[in-house]
């Protein structure tokens, strides 16, 4: 992977990691907070996956994963928790 391409792809995922951890402060609604904090795991993921392909280490897309899947898992947890008032 081209150096001036990873770094352009990591410098815009910061920015968004920025925004998106503004907009996880600044949301009022609790379901709305819980959509923007997925959409943060899934831009970490998304730095975890660049800096794993350009460094050619596959450890970090190990923990991508299990990071991305945790994440799915907690917001199936809170939608249902949202929706139903119940998690099981």
């Amino acid at each position: 992977m081209s150096e001036i391409v990873s770094f352009v792809a990591i410098a815009w995922a910061t920015v968004l990691l920025i925004l998106c951890a503004a907009a996880v402060v600044k949301l009022r609604s609790t379901a709305a907070r819980v959509l923007a904090f997925d959409t943060l795991t899934i831009i970490t993921v998304c730095l975890l996956a660049i800096y794993s392909a350009s460094e050619g280490v596959p450890y970090y897309m190990d923990a991508a994963l299990i990071l991305a899947l945790l994440a799915f898992v907690g917001t199936l947890a809170a939608a249902r928790y949202y929706a139903e008032r119940r998690v099981l």
